[in-house]
């Protein structure tokens, strides 16, 4: 009888531990998939300007002062600065098990710019640190040299 309870316990304990693991893995999903709908639809709710931009080893905000970024729906990235116009490429996705950048995050904002130098220094799979309906904060940790980036954006 012994036995018996302990076979029987087991398979709960065990069956608990089976579906809790589940249903976590659900809510990760569930909110993740939130976090991204979420960022993309206040990325694309008007236009940008870069505050803050931190590369490595030092502040290089300045190289971005007059630039309107916008974010459209078709993935194109836009800045603008009088008949300057520089074009590129953005999405919102799941980070990947190759992501060594060490963000806590589950989420990547990628930014692609072919040139000029300076855009090109903003291509990444930067880790979000936090976003409001206002401001858009960014980070990545460097694959080279290991420095950490930072990049804000904040609403017009």
């Amino acid at each position: 009888m012994k036995i018996l309870l302990k076979a029987v316990l087991i398979i709960f304990i065990y069956t608990g531990l089976a579906m809790s693991c589940d249903k976590d893995d659900d809510n990760t999903q569930q909110q993740q998939s939130t976090t991204i709908s979420q960022t993309i639809n206040t990325a694309q709710s008007g236009s940008w300007k870069i505050t803050y931009f931190f590369d490595s080893d030092h502040e290089e905000t300045s190289n971005f002062t007059g630039y309107v970024f916008t974010f459209n729906e078709n993935g194109a990235l836009v800045a603008v600065k009088g008949s300057t116009t520089v074009t590129g490429t953005w999405s919102v996705t799941d980070s990947n098990s190759s992501d060594d950048d060490g963000g806590s995050n589950d989420t990547d904002f990628n930014i692609f710019f072919a040139s000029p130098a300076d855009f090109e220094d903003l291509s990444d799979d930067w880790d979000i640190i936090s976003v409001s309906n206002s401001k858009i904060e960014l980070t990545d940790v460097s694959g080279g040299n290991g420095g950490t980036d930072f990049l804000t954006f904040e609403k017009l």
